[in-house]
């Protein structure tokens, strides 16, 4: 009859077959395309977070006024592969007397200097500055007083660090030098809460660049973007 059409027997038999053929090669490249991407997605947070960078929040009350107690921090892992931490670096590092503590404070004394403290004053003493030059620390509050009564020099893989709360900080003055290999990284941001959210500067001294000779002056200059103190790791770092 006009306009009738013959479809063959057996087509009409395979086409159940080729959509089901259809939807099980869409099924396993769907499922292909996202073990793939959770793949990468947790291989690069992996990378990040053991190798980069690493959250912490600040437990305690030894960096006030710069940090503060239940504030998240974001830690810096990767800078200290290719440059030494330098003077006035927040850093967070393994607790030398307890590996299993994470602690948060500012860097002081470098590798090789002599550090003194007495009377409220701290000196370095270096090749640079074999007479000693005192640390000028505006960063500090006003009212700060740096008690302890000290006269070490580090070896070459070791720092002097201090909390910014000095008169209520657990820290090289108690319990000695860190050793290069405890540090975990420089703070590089203050992420939460938000309205405190910044990047974290070190502040610039003059004894870190060659004098010609030592300075009268104070060896610091101010840099007003520090804010904030010690941490626990999420990972926590306590701020004792």
């Amino acid at each position: 009859m006009p306009g009738e059409i013959n479809v063959p027997h057996n087509s009409v038999n395979l086409k159940p077959r080729n959509l089901f053929l259809t939807i099980f090669v869409g099924t396993v490249v769907f499922i292909y395309d996202v073990f793939k991407t959770v793949s990468t997605v947790l291989g690069v947070a992996f990378l990040i977070r053991f190798f980069l960078i690493q959250p912490f929040y600040v437990s305690g009350q030894s960096m006030e006024p710069n940090f503060h107690n239940n504030e998240y921090i974001i830690v810096d892992q990767i800078s200290y592969r290719f440059h030494a931490p330098r003077r006035g670096d927040i850093v967070v590092f393994k607790y030398p007397m307890n590996v299993a503590f994470s602690f948060i404070k500012r860097v002081i004394g470098l590798p090789g200097e002599r550090i003194t403290v007495q009377n409220n004053v701290i000196t370095i003493y270096n090749k640079d500055y074999p007479q000693g030059f005192q640390v000028k620390e505006s960063y500090l509050d006003k009212t700060t007083i740096t008690t302890g009564n000290i006269d070490t020099t580090l070896k070459e893989d070791e720092y002097y660090v201090m909390g910014d709360n000095r008169p209520n900080s657990s820290d090289s003055r108690s319990w000695g030098k860190l050793p290069e290999h405890l540090l975990v990284g420089r703070v590089w941001v203050i992420l939460y809460p938000f309205e405190n959210f910044q990047s974290i500067a070190t502040p610039k001294y003059l004894t870190d660049s060659a004098p010609t000779s030592p300075t009268s002056g104070p060896p610091y200059l101010p840099d007003n973007s520090l804010n904030n103190t010690s941490v626990s790791n999420l990972t926590t770092a306590p701020s004792y």
